[in-house]
Formats: C-alpha cells, sequence, structure tokens
C-alpha cells in the first residue's frame, strides 16, 4: 500500500507523520533523504557545489543550507536546477527503502512538494493534511518566528490548497486539538489498513 502524504508549510505534516509511523507505517521522509543526497562526500553535493559555486559550502565541507536558500528563493531557474540534482536522487533512494519494505507494509512517502512536483499519480492514496491559510500564517509566525511577509512567500511558492485538495484521496483537518489529530489519524490508519488488506489490525 503506497501513500503519497503532504501538506503545505505549517500545516502540522510532520505530527501526522510521526502518528502514522506510530501506528505501524513505513515513513519515507523526502526531506531526510534530500539532506541525506547533499551530504558531505556525496555525488550530489559535488553537483550542487558545480551548479552554485563554493559559496554553498560551509567551512567544514557541508551543504549551507540558508545559502542555498538565499539563491534560490524568487529565482525559479535556479530552484529548477537544485530540485534537477536533488529529486532523482530522492526517489531513487525512497525506492530502495520501499523494496526492502514487507510486501503487506503501509509505505508512505512523505513529500511536502508532491502536488508540485506532479507525483500524485504514483501513489495508490495520496493523503492531504489540510489548514486553512490564515492558521498556516498563524503556525509560521508564531512558532517559526518568521515575520508575515516572509510566511506568506513561503506559502505562494507552494502549490496551493486547492490544488493540493484536488488531488486528495483522503484529507487530514489539523486545524483543531492534538486530541481531535489523534482521532482522525485513527481513522485514517484503519482506511489505509483495510485497503491493504490487513481488516482491523492497527499493529499498535
Amino acid at each position: 500500500m503506497r501513500v503519497g502524504l503532504t501538506g503545505g508549510i505549517g500545516s502540522g505534516k510532520s505530527a501526522v507523520s510521526a502518528r502514522l509511523a506510530a501506528r505501524g507505517a513505513l515513513v519515507i521522509d523526502s526531506d531526510v533523504l534530500a539532506r541525506e543526497v547533499v551530504a558531505a562526500g556525496t555525488d550530489g553535493l559535488a553537483e550542487v557545489v558545480k551548479a552554485f559555486g563554493d559559496d554553498v559550502l560551509t567551512p567544514d565541507g557541508e551543504l549551507d543550507r540558508p545559502a542555498v536558500g538565499r539563491i534560490v528563493f524568487g529565482d525559479e531557474a535556479a530552484r529548477r536546477k537544485l530540485e534537477a540534482i536533488i529529486h532523482p536522487r530522492v526517489r531513487a533512494r525512497a525506492t530502495e527503502l520501499e523494496a526492502a519494505a514487507p510486501a503487506d507494509a503501509v509505505v508512505v512517502h512523505d513529500i511536502p512538494l508532491l502536488v508540485e512536483t506532479g507525483q500524485a499519480d504514483r501513489f495508490d492514496v495520496v493523503l492531504v493534511v489540510d489548514v486553512p491559510v490564515d492558521v498556516q500564517l498563524e503556525r509560521l509566525t508564531a512558532q517559526r518566528g518568521m515575520t508575515e511577509a516572509e510566511a506568506k512567500q513561503r506559502i505562494a511558492s507552494q502549490a496551493s490548497r486547492e490544488d493540493r485538495l484536488a488531488v486528495a484521496g483522503l484529507v487530514v483537518d489539523n486545524s483543531g486539538s492534538l486530541a481531535d489529530l489523534d482521532r482522525r489519524v485513527d481513522e485514517i490508519w484503519a482506511t489505509l489498513q483495510k485497503r491493504a488488506g490487513h481488516g482491523q489490525d492497527t499493529k499498535r
């Protein structure tokens, strides 16, 4: 059972991902893989340096993420160049991890840019974590210390809420309390288990 999990920045997608993992899902986090494929000494990092220069390296030879962010934010061509280096490597690594999973596993691919990169049709179901834009803004400014302008820019750089919901097979409304979220994830997990042929086994 292959699930594509996505949601806008500040939607609480990581909280949903962690809860699914706790219930027995194999979660493959593309953000984690995106860091792995450009770790020090990788060919991915070498490609990034070749594309953007030595200024994207820290003194320790690691990728300087803030420096890369400054280059690609607001520059479509630069962002696409970076994605062309990272995304194929991430997908290849995710495929390896999935291939090692048991045949009856519920495999959740946690992909922030699932919609933006046109991957919706790669999965048995797309699970979207959804909150209103004003909730995203509130969380980004209160929890991540962004200015309202920065938060709006980050939200605008992603797919719209409508675009995400258009590809959703299942939706988690995460605008309520954590207790509400736990209940909804329980429902989602039961649905995924059923579709994967596990009946009511919740693998707690």
